[in-house]
Protein backbone atom coordinates (compact mmCIF):
# COMPACT_ATOMS: atom_id res chain seq x y z
CA UNK A 1 0.00 0.00 0.00
CA UNK A 2 1.47 3.35 -1.09
CA UNK A 3 4.70 1.61 -2.06
CA UNK A 4 5.90 0.83 1.48
CA UNK A 5 8.41 -2.01 1.53
CA UNK A 6 7.22 -4.81 3.80
CA UNK A 7 9.34 -6.53 6.43
CA UNK A 8 8.70 -9.41 8.80
CA UNK A 9 7.77 -8.89 12.46
CA UNK A 10 7.19 -11.29 15.34
CA UNK A 11 3.69 -11.68 16.75
CA UNK A 12 2.69 -12.01 20.38
CA UNK A 13 3.63 -15.75 20.46
CA UNK A 14 7.18 -15.07 19.21
CA UNK A 15 6.35 -16.61 15.85
CA UNK A 16 7.20 -14.87 12.65
CA UNK A 17 4.29 -12.94 11.22
CA UNK A 18 3.59 -13.15 7.54
CA UNK A 19 4.47 -10.15 5.48
CA UNK A 20 1.06 -10.51 3.84
CA UNK A 21 -0.82 -9.88 7.15
CA UNK A 22 -3.70 -7.51 6.47
CA UNK A 23 -5.89 -5.90 9.09
CA UNK A 24 -9.47 -4.92 8.27
CA UNK A 25 -10.74 -2.05 10.40
CA UNK A 26 -14.15 -0.38 10.41
CA UNK A 27 -13.93 3.20 11.64
CA UNK A 28 -17.40 4.57 12.20
CA UNK A 29 -18.79 2.64 9.22
CA UNK A 30 -15.83 3.27 6.91
CA UNK A 31 -13.85 0.10 6.15
CA UNK A 32 -10.15 0.17 5.44
CA UNK A 33 -7.50 -2.53 4.90
CA UNK A 34 -4.17 -1.90 6.63
CA UNK A 35 -0.96 -3.85 6.21
CA UNK A 36 0.54 -5.34 9.33
CA UNK A 37 4.12 -4.49 8.45
CA UNK A 38 3.17 -0.83 8.11
CA UNK A 39 1.38 -0.77 11.46
CA UNK A 40 4.35 -2.42 13.19
CA UNK A 41 6.47 0.60 12.41
CA UNK A 42 5.01 2.02 15.64
CA UNK A 43 4.52 -1.05 17.85
CA UNK A 44 3.28 0.86 20.91
CA UNK A 45 0.14 2.15 19.17
CA UNK A 46 -3.33 0.60 19.31
CA UNK A 47 -3.36 -0.30 15.63
CA UNK A 48 -0.09 -2.21 16.04
CA UNK A 49 -1.73 -4.26 18.79
CA UNK A 50 -4.27 -5.51 16.25
CA UNK A 51 -1.50 -7.34 14.40
CA UNK A 52 -0.76 -9.33 17.55
CA UNK A 53 -4.40 -10.32 18.08
CA UNK A 54 -4.53 -13.25 15.65
CA UNK A 55 -4.01 -15.83 18.43
CA UNK A 56 -5.96 -14.07 21.17
CA UNK A 57 -9.42 -14.85 22.46
CA UNK A 58 -12.46 -12.78 21.60
CA UNK A 59 -12.53 -11.25 25.09
CA UNK A 60 -8.93 -10.07 24.74
CA UNK A 61 -9.67 -8.68 21.29
CA UNK A 62 -12.74 -6.83 22.60
CA UNK A 63 -10.50 -5.00 25.06
CA UNK A 64 -8.58 -3.51 22.14
CA UNK A 65 -11.51 -2.51 19.93
CA UNK A 66 -15.22 -1.72 20.34
CA UNK A 67 -16.39 -4.82 18.46
CA UNK A 68 -14.94 -7.72 16.48
CA UNK A 69 -16.44 -9.92 13.77
CA UNK A 70 -14.64 -13.31 13.79
CA UNK A 71 -16.15 -14.37 10.46
CA UNK A 72 -14.70 -11.44 8.50
CA UNK A 73 -11.86 -10.72 10.98
CA UNK A 74 -13.04 -7.12 11.05
CA UNK A 75 -12.21 -4.79 13.92
CA UNK A 76 -14.84 -2.14 14.61
CA UNK A 77 -14.06 1.21 16.26
CA UNK A 78 -16.73 3.76 17.11
CA UNK A 79 -14.49 6.72 16.26
CA UNK A 80 -14.45 9.62 13.84
CA UNK A 81 -13.44 8.42 10.36
CA UNK A 82 -12.27 11.89 9.31
CA UNK A 83 -9.88 12.09 12.24
CA UNK A 84 -8.68 8.54 11.51
CA UNK A 85 -7.55 9.68 8.06
CA UNK A 86 -5.11 11.98 9.81
CA UNK A 87 -4.10 9.30 12.32
CA UNK A 88 -3.16 6.77 9.64
CA UNK A 89 -0.78 9.28 8.03
CA UNK A 90 1.65 8.67 10.90
CA UNK A 91 2.38 5.14 9.69
CA UNK A 92 3.22 6.31 6.17
CA UNK A 93 4.75 9.76 6.65
CA UNK A 94 6.02 9.72 10.23
CA UNK A 95 4.02 12.79 11.30
CA UNK A 96 0.43 13.88 11.71
CA UNK A 97 -1.37 16.94 10.37
CA UNK A 98 -4.85 17.98 11.45
CA UNK A 99 -7.20 18.65 8.58
CA UNK A 100 -9.14 21.89 8.47
CA UNK A 101 -12.40 21.81 10.40
CA UNK A 102 -11.34 19.22 13.00
CA UNK A 103 -11.51 20.33 16.60
CA UNK A 104 -7.92 20.32 17.98
CA UNK A 105 -9.02 19.25 21.46
CA UNK A 106 -11.10 16.36 20.12
CA UNK A 107 -8.24 15.37 17.81
CA UNK A 108 -5.87 15.17 20.78
CA UNK A 109 -8.35 12.78 22.41
CA UNK A 110 -8.32 10.72 19.22
CA UNK A 111 -4.52 10.56 19.36
CA UNK A 112 -4.73 9.50 22.99
CA UNK A 113 -7.20 6.74 22.11
CA UNK A 114 -4.95 5.39 19.36
CA UNK A 115 -2.00 5.59 21.80
CA UNK A 116 -0.05 8.06 19.71
CA UNK A 117 2.20 10.53 21.43
CA UNK A 118 1.52 14.23 20.86
CA UNK A 119 5.14 14.72 19.74
CA UNK A 120 4.18 13.24 16.35
CA UNK A 121 1.88 16.21 15.75
CA UNK A 122 3.47 18.70 13.37
CA UNK A 123 4.57 22.08 14.73
CA UNK A 124 2.03 24.04 12.68
CA UNK A 125 -0.79 22.01 14.22
CA UNK A 126 0.68 22.39 17.71
CA UNK A 127 0.44 26.17 17.34
CA UNK A 128 -3.25 25.84 16.50
CA UNK A 129 -3.72 23.56 19.50
CA UNK A 130 -2.00 26.07 21.80
CA UNK A 131 -4.28 28.86 20.56
CA UNK A 132 -7.37 26.78 21.30
CA UNK A 133 -6.06 25.85 24.75
CA UNK A 134 -5.44 29.52 25.50
CA UNK A 135 -9.00 30.36 24.45
CA UNK A 136 -10.35 27.56 26.63
CA UNK A 137 -8.29 28.86 29.54
CA UNK A 138 -9.76 32.34 29.07
CA UNK A 139 -13.29 30.94 28.83
CA UNK A 140 -12.71 28.87 31.97
CA UNK A 141 -11.44 31.95 33.78
CA UNK A 142 -14.48 33.98 32.68
CA UNK A 143 -16.83 31.21 33.78
CA UNK A 144 -15.05 30.94 37.13
CA UNK A 145 -15.30 34.71 37.59
CA UNK A 146 -19.01 34.70 36.75
CA UNK A 147 -19.67 31.85 39.18
CA UNK A 148 -17.76 33.61 41.95
CA UNK A 149 -19.67 36.83 41.25
CA UNK A 150 -22.99 35.02 41.38
CA UNK A 151 -22.50 32.55 44.20
CA UNK A 152 -19.58 34.00 46.18
CA UNK A 153 -17.38 32.01 48.53
CA UNK A 154 -19.47 30.07 51.07
CA UNK A 155 -16.48 29.71 53.41
CA UNK A 156 -15.84 33.46 53.65
CA UNK A 157 -16.58 35.43 56.79
CA UNK A 158 -19.14 38.18 57.20
CA UNK A 159 -16.69 41.00 56.40
CA UNK A 160 -15.28 39.12 53.42
CA UNK A 161 -18.77 38.51 52.06
CA UNK A 162 -19.60 42.20 52.53
CA UNK A 163 -16.32 43.16 50.85
CA UNK A 164 -17.00 40.86 47.90
CA UNK A 165 -20.56 42.16 47.60
CA UNK A 166 -19.28 45.75 47.58
CA UNK A 167 -16.62 44.85 45.02
CA UNK A 168 -19.22 43.34 42.69
CA UNK A 169 -21.40 46.39 43.20
CA UNK A 170 -18.63 48.81 42.19
CA UNK A 171 -16.67 46.76 39.64
CA UNK A 172 -19.11 44.29 38.05
CA UNK A 173 -21.98 46.12 36.32
CA UNK A 174 -23.34 42.84 34.95
CA UNK A 175 -23.62 41.20 38.37
CA UNK A 176 -26.88 42.88 39.45
CA UNK A 177 -29.32 45.69 38.72
CA UNK A 178 -27.94 48.02 41.45
CA UNK A 179 -24.45 47.56 40.00
CA UNK A 180 -25.77 48.60 36.58
CA UNK A 181 -27.40 51.67 38.11
CA UNK A 182 -24.14 52.67 39.81
CA UNK A 183 -22.24 52.23 36.56
CA UNK A 184 -24.74 54.44 34.70
CA UNK A 185 -24.59 57.11 37.42
CA UNK A 186 -20.80 57.08 37.33
CA UNK A 187 -20.88 57.39 33.56
CA UNK A 188 -23.21 60.41 33.81
CA UNK A 189 -20.95 62.08 36.39
CA UNK A 190 -17.95 61.62 34.09
CA UNK A 191 -19.78 63.26 31.18
CA UNK A 192 -21.11 66.12 33.35
CA UNK A 193 -17.68 66.77 34.82
CA UNK A 194 -16.06 66.82 31.38
CA UNK A 195 -18.71 69.18 29.99
CA UNK A 196 -18.38 71.51 33.00
CA UNK A 197 -14.61 71.61 32.57
CA UNK A 198 -15.02 72.66 28.92
CA UNK A 199 -17.86 75.13 29.51
CA UNK A 200 -15.95 76.76 32.38
CA UNK A 201 -13.34 78.07 29.93
CA UNK A 202 -15.88 80.15 27.93
CA UNK A 203 -15.17 83.84 28.74
CA UNK A 204 -18.85 84.83 28.61
CA UNK A 205 -19.65 82.35 31.39
CA UNK A 206 -16.77 83.38 33.64
CA UNK A 207 -16.90 85.95 36.44
CA UNK A 208 -14.31 88.38 37.77
CA UNK A 209 -12.81 87.94 41.20
CA UNK A 210 -11.77 90.70 43.60
CA UNK A 211 -8.53 91.25 41.68
CA UNK A 212 -10.20 91.46 38.29
CA UNK A 213 -9.15 88.00 37.08
CA UNK A 214 -11.63 85.80 35.25
CA UNK A 215 -12.59 82.65 37.15
CA UNK A 216 -15.12 79.88 36.74
CA UNK A 217 -18.74 80.60 37.49
CA UNK A 218 -19.73 79.63 41.06
CA UNK A 219 -22.48 77.34 39.79
CA UNK A 220 -20.00 75.41 37.68
CA UNK A 221 -17.67 75.15 40.68
CA UNK A 222 -20.48 73.66 42.75
CA UNK A 223 -21.21 71.08 40.04
CA UNK A 224 -17.48 70.30 39.81
CA UNK A 225 -17.32 69.82 43.58
CA UNK A 226 -20.27 67.42 43.53
CA UNK A 227 -18.68 65.39 40.74
CA UNK A 228 -15.35 65.23 42.58
CA UNK A 229 -17.19 64.11 45.70
CA UNK A 230 -18.78 61.24 43.79
CA UNK A 231 -15.45 60.23 42.23
CA UNK A 232 -13.81 60.30 45.67
CA UNK A 233 -16.48 58.13 47.29
CA UNK A 234 -16.37 55.73 44.36
CA UNK A 235 -12.58 55.44 44.50
CA UNK A 236 -12.53 54.89 48.27
CA UNK A 237 -15.26 52.22 48.14
CA UNK A 238 -13.44 50.39 45.39
CA UNK A 239 -10.19 50.62 47.35
CA UNK A 240 -11.80 49.28 50.52
CA UNK A 241 -13.44 46.37 48.72
CA UNK A 242 -10.43 45.49 46.53
CA UNK A 243 -9.12 41.96 47.24
CA UNK A 244 -5.54 43.10 46.57
CA UNK A 245 -4.93 46.70 47.65
CA UNK A 246 -1.42 46.99 46.15
CA UNK A 247 -2.53 45.65 42.78
CA UNK A 248 -5.51 47.97 42.84
CA UNK A 249 -3.44 51.09 43.53
CA UNK A 250 -0.86 50.26 40.83
CA UNK A 251 -3.43 49.45 38.13
CA UNK A 252 -3.31 51.87 35.21
CA UNK A 253 -7.00 52.79 35.23
CA UNK A 254 -6.95 53.34 38.98
CA UNK A 255 -3.96 55.67 38.59
CA UNK A 256 -6.06 57.62 36.09
CA UNK A 257 -8.90 57.79 38.62
CA UNK A 258 -6.53 59.09 41.29
CA UNK A 259 -5.08 61.71 38.94
CA UNK A 260 -8.61 62.87 38.10
CA UNK A 261 -9.49 63.71 41.71
CA UNK A 262 -6.08 64.63 43.15
CA UNK A 263 -5.78 68.14 41.56
CA UNK A 264 -9.00 69.31 43.23
CA UNK A 265 -7.74 68.53 46.73
CA UNK A 266 -4.24 69.91 46.05
CA UNK A 267 -5.71 73.22 44.90
CA UNK A 268 -8.02 73.19 47.91
CA UNK A 269 -5.04 72.73 50.24
CA UNK A 270 -3.09 75.54 48.54
CA UNK A 271 -6.06 77.90 48.84
CA UNK A 272 -6.38 77.05 52.52
CA UNK A 273 -2.86 78.41 53.15
CA UNK A 274 -4.11 81.88 52.27
CA UNK A 275 -3.78 84.51 49.58
CA UNK A 276 -0.07 85.00 50.28
CA UNK A 277 0.80 81.55 49.03
CA UNK A 278 -1.49 81.83 46.03
CA UNK A 279 0.19 85.06 44.91
CA UNK A 280 3.48 83.25 44.28
CA UNK A 281 4.11 82.76 40.57
CA UNK A 282 5.29 79.17 40.95
CA UNK A 283 2.23 78.25 42.97
CA UNK A 284 -0.07 79.83 40.41
CA UNK A 285 1.60 77.84 37.62
CA UNK A 286 1.30 74.66 39.67
CA UNK A 287 -2.38 75.31 40.28
CA UNK A 288 -2.93 75.93 36.58
CA UNK A 289 -1.13 72.69 35.71
CA UNK A 290 -3.19 70.76 38.25
CA UNK A 291 -6.40 72.15 36.80
CA UNK A 292 -5.32 70.97 33.36
CA UNK A 293 -4.80 67.48 34.78
CA UNK A 294 -8.56 67.27 35.18
CA UNK A 295 -8.73 66.16 31.56
CA UNK A 296 -7.50 62.76 32.79
CA UNK A 297 -11.02 61.98 33.99
CA UNK A 298 -12.15 61.49 30.39
CA UNK A 299 -10.14 58.26 30.45
CA UNK A 300 -12.50 57.02 33.15
CA UNK A 301 -14.94 56.32 30.33
CA UNK A 302 -12.78 53.34 29.40
CA UNK A 303 -13.91 51.64 32.62
CA UNK A 304 -17.51 51.57 31.36
CA UNK A 305 -16.82 51.12 27.63
CA UNK A 306 -15.84 47.73 26.26
CA UNK A 307 -14.99 49.39 22.93
CA UNK A 308 -12.33 51.61 24.52
CA UNK A 309 -10.96 48.64 26.45
CA UNK A 310 -10.72 46.66 23.22
CA UNK A 311 -8.96 49.57 21.51
CA UNK A 312 -6.44 49.80 24.34
CA UNK A 313 -5.73 46.07 24.22
CA UNK A 314 -5.41 46.15 20.42
CA UNK A 315 -2.87 48.99 20.64
CA UNK A 316 -0.91 47.02 23.23
CA UNK A 317 -0.76 44.07 20.86
CA UNK A 318 0.32 46.39 18.01
CA UNK A 319 3.46 47.81 19.60
CA UNK A 320 5.59 46.30 16.85
CA UNK A 321 3.57 47.95 14.07
CA UNK A 322 3.47 51.26 15.96
CA UNK A 323 7.23 51.04 16.41
CA UNK A 324 7.66 50.54 12.66
CA UNK A 325 5.44 53.57 12.03
CA UNK A 326 7.53 55.75 14.34
CA UNK A 327 10.73 54.45 12.76
CA UNK A 328 9.50 55.25 9.24
CA UNK A 329 8.40 58.72 10.30
CA UNK A 330 11.65 59.37 12.20
CA UNK A 331 13.83 58.43 9.24
CA UNK A 332 11.68 60.48 6.86
CA UNK A 333 11.64 63.54 9.12
CA UNK A 334 15.40 63.51 9.52
CA UNK A 335 16.05 62.96 5.81
CA UNK A 336 13.64 65.50 4.34
CA UNK A 337 14.34 68.19 6.94
CA UNK A 338 18.06 67.95 6.14
CA UNK A 339 17.37 68.13 2.41
CA UNK A 340 14.96 71.02 2.89
CA UNK A 341 17.49 73.01 4.92
CA UNK A 342 20.22 72.34 2.36
CA UNK A 343 18.07 73.47 -0.57
CA UNK A 344 16.59 76.52 1.16
CA UNK A 345 19.48 77.96 3.18
CA UNK A 346 20.80 80.16 0.36
CA UNK A 347 17.42 81.80 -0.30
CA UNK A 348 17.33 85.36 1.14
CA UNK A 349 13.85 84.89 2.65
CA UNK A 350 14.33 81.31 3.78
CA UNK A 351 12.22 79.95 6.62
CA UNK A 352 14.57 77.01 7.17
CA UNK A 353 17.07 78.47 9.62
CA UNK A 354 18.40 75.11 10.91
CA UNK A 355 17.85 71.37 10.55
CA UNK A 356 16.18 70.99 14.00
CA UNK A 357 13.88 73.90 13.14
CA UNK A 358 13.06 72.07 9.88
CA UNK A 359 11.85 69.01 11.79
CA UNK A 360 8.50 70.74 12.38
CA UNK A 361 8.06 71.37 8.65
CA UNK A 362 8.94 67.75 7.84
CA UNK A 363 6.44 66.39 10.38
CA UNK A 364 3.46 68.45 9.23
CA UNK A 365 4.37 67.76 5.58
CA UNK A 366 4.75 63.98 5.90
CA UNK A 367 1.49 63.77 7.83
CA UNK A 368 -0.20 65.90 5.09
CA UNK A 369 -1.31 68.46 7.68
CA UNK A 370 0.39 71.41 6.01
CA UNK A 371 -0.22 74.41 8.29
CA UNK A 372 1.65 76.70 5.90
CA UNK A 373 3.65 78.49 8.60
CA UNK A 374 6.89 77.05 7.15
CA UNK A 375 7.12 76.34 3.43
CA UNK A 376 9.88 76.09 0.77
CA UNK A 377 10.44 78.93 -1.70
CA UNK A 378 12.86 77.32 -4.15
CA UNK A 379 12.04 74.90 -6.94
CA UNK A 380 14.19 72.12 -5.49
CA UNK A 381 12.67 72.72 -2.05
CA UNK A 382 9.16 72.32 -3.45
CA UNK A 383 10.17 69.10 -5.22
CA UNK A 384 11.57 67.85 -1.92
CA UNK A 385 8.29 68.77 -0.22
CA UNK A 386 6.27 66.85 -2.84
CA UNK A 387 8.40 63.75 -2.39
CA UNK A 388 8.23 64.06 1.39
CA UNK A 389 4.44 64.05 1.65
CA UNK A 390 4.18 61.17 -0.84
CA UNK A 391 6.62 59.15 1.24
CA UNK A 392 4.75 60.20 4.36
CA UNK A 393 1.46 58.84 3.02
CA UNK A 394 3.14 55.53 2.18
CA UNK A 395 4.91 55.34 5.56
CA UNK A 396 1.67 55.93 7.45
CA UNK A 397 -0.42 53.59 5.31
CA UNK A 398 1.89 50.56 5.52
CA UNK A 399 1.44 49.69 9.26
CA UNK A 400 -2.20 50.75 9.43
CA UNK A 401 -3.60 47.54 7.96
CA UNK A 402 -1.91 45.21 10.51
CA UNK A 403 -3.07 47.48 13.34
CA UNK A 404 -6.66 47.36 12.08
CA UNK A 405 -6.43 43.58 11.71
CA UNK A 406 -5.21 43.28 15.30
CA UNK A 407 -8.14 45.36 16.49
CA UNK A 408 -10.69 43.30 14.51
CA UNK A 409 -9.19 39.99 15.66
CA UNK A 410 -9.06 41.09 19.29
CA UNK A 411 -12.60 42.48 19.18
CA UNK A 412 -13.98 39.30 17.60
CA UNK A 413 -12.10 37.20 20.13
CA UNK A 414 -13.54 39.17 23.02
CA UNK A 415 -17.05 38.79 21.63
CA UNK A 416 -16.56 35.05 21.16
CA UNK A 417 -15.18 34.62 24.68
CA UNK A 418 -18.01 36.59 26.27
CA UNK A 419 -20.63 34.66 24.29
CA UNK A 420 -18.96 31.34 25.07
CA UNK A 421 -18.82 32.13 28.79
CA UNK A 422 -22.53 33.05 28.84
CA UNK A 423 -23.42 29.88 26.94
CA UNK A 424 -21.38 27.81 29.36
CA UNK A 425 -23.27 29.26 32.31
CA UNK A 426 -26.57 28.45 30.59
CA UNK A 427 -25.45 24.89 29.82
CA UNK A 428 -24.29 24.40 33.39
CA UNK A 429 -27.70 25.52 34.63
CA UNK A 430 -29.42 23.05 32.26
CA UNK A 431 -27.16 20.23 33.42
CA UNK A 432 -27.90 21.11 37.02
CA UNK A 433 -31.65 20.94 36.35
CA UNK A 434 -31.21 17.65 34.49
CA UNK A 435 -29.20 16.21 37.38
CA UNK A 436 -31.94 17.17 39.83
CA UNK A 437 -34.53 15.45 37.64
CA UNK A 438 -32.37 12.31 37.40
CA UNK A 439 -32.00 12.22 41.18
CA UNK A 440 -35.76 12.35 41.62
CA UNK A 441 -37.63 9.02 42.26
CA UNK A 442 -38.49 7.09 39.10
CA UNK A 443 -36.11 9.01 36.94
CA UNK A 444 -34.61 7.07 34.05
CA UNK A 445 -30.82 7.07 33.78
CA UNK A 446 -28.60 6.43 30.80
CA UNK A 447 -25.89 3.79 30.84
CA UNK A 448 -22.43 4.66 29.60
CA UNK A 449 -21.36 2.95 26.43
CA UNK A 450 -20.02 3.49 22.98
CA UNK A 451 -22.11 5.95 21.03
CA UNK A 452 -22.11 7.06 17.43
CA UNK A 453 -19.74 9.94 16.74
CA UNK A 454 -21.64 13.18 16.38
CA UNK A 455 -21.54 16.74 17.63
CA UNK A 456 -22.02 15.71 21.25
CA UNK A 457 -19.89 13.85 23.74
CA UNK A 458 -21.19 11.43 26.33
CA UNK A 459 -19.67 11.80 29.76
CA UNK A 460 -18.85 8.55 31.53
CA UNK A 461 -19.14 10.35 34.85
CA UNK A 462 -22.58 11.81 34.21
CA UNK A 463 -26.01 10.66 33.16
CA UNK A 464 -26.58 13.37 30.60
CA UNK A 465 -25.17 14.40 27.29
CA UNK A 466 -22.68 17.22 27.42
CA UNK A 467 -22.92 19.42 24.32
CA UNK A 468 -19.78 20.94 22.92
CA UNK A 469 -19.83 24.70 22.62
CA UNK A 470 -18.88 25.52 19.07
CA UNK A 471 -16.71 28.53 18.32
CA UNK A 472 -18.41 30.69 15.64
CA UNK A 473 -15.07 30.86 13.84
CA UNK A 474 -14.83 27.08 13.63
CA UNK A 475 -12.79 26.65 16.78
CA UNK A 476 -12.86 24.05 19.47
CA UNK A 477 -15.73 22.81 21.52
CA UNK A 478 -15.78 23.20 25.25
CA UNK A 479 -16.90 20.53 27.66
CA UNK A 480 -19.08 22.05 30.33
CA UNK A 481 -18.39 21.35 33.98
CA UNK A 482 -21.06 20.69 36.55
CA UNK A 483 -22.65 23.49 38.52
CA UNK A 484 -21.15 22.36 41.83
CA UNK A 485 -17.62 22.25 40.45
CA UNK A 486 -15.25 24.72 42.08
CA UNK A 487 -12.01 25.84 40.50
CA UNK A 488 -9.09 26.70 42.73
CA UNK A 489 -7.03 28.06 39.85
CA UNK A 490 -7.24 28.90 36.18
CA UNK A 491 -5.09 25.89 35.32
CA UNK A 492 -7.48 23.56 37.15
CA UNK A 493 -10.48 25.13 35.43
CA UNK A 494 -8.83 24.76 32.04
CA UNK A 495 -8.02 21.13 32.78
CA UNK A 496 -11.70 20.45 33.53
CA UNK A 497 -12.79 22.21 30.36
CA UNK A 498 -10.34 20.29 28.16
Amino acid sequence: MWGIQRTRYADCNDSEASEETDIVVNIGGVKQVLHGDVLNRYPDTRLAELVKCSHRSNEEISSVCDDYDPETAEFYFDRDPEAFKCIIELYYYGEIHMKRGICPICFMKEMEFWKIDSDFLDECCKCQLNEVEDELAEIAEKVRTILVDREGDPTAGRWQRFQMCLWRLMEKPDSSLPAQVIAIVSFIFILVSSVVMCVGTIPDLQVEDSEGHLTEHPTLEVIETVCIGWFTIEYLLRLISAPNKVKFVLAFMNIIDFMAIMPFYVVLILISFGAGVMELANVQQAVQALRIMRIARIFKLARHSSGLQTLTSALKSSFKELGLLLMYMGVGVFLFSALGYTMEQNHPETLFTSIPQSFWWAVITMTTVGYGDVYPKTTLGRCNAAISFLCGVIAIALPIHPIINNFVLFYNKQQVLETAAKHEIELMALRSDAAEQDDSPGAHKHSCGAGVWDNTMRSCHSDTYIPLLKDPRGGAGVQTPSMDMSFESTAEATEHFI
